[in-house]
């Protein structure tokens, strides 16, 4: 399963998202669209969206902290 997590420092549910996967035991690869120009513009193109958390789960792009449909893409695989 790839995981990618585009997020910055400052951002409070990218915070509650990845505190979410970590006690969890979930590997994902954590993007800082603050300082990385390009995982910046990939996330835009993946998403439409400049807000962050964006998740990355195998192709299902979702914005925001939306717990339920995480867990649910994260226990169908």
């Amino acid at each position: 399963m790839a995981i990618k997590v585009y997020s910055t420092p400052t951002c409070k549910w990218c915070n509650v998202l990845k505190e979410h996967l970590d006690s969890n035991n979930i590997k994902y690869v954590d993007v800082d669209v603050s300082k990385d120009t390009k995982g910046a513009l990939e996330m835009i193109k993946k998403s439409g969206q400049r807000a962050v958390p964006v998740i990355d789960i195998d192709g299902n792009i979702i914005v925001g902290y939306d717990k339920e449909y995480i867990d649910k893409l994260l226990n169908a695989s």
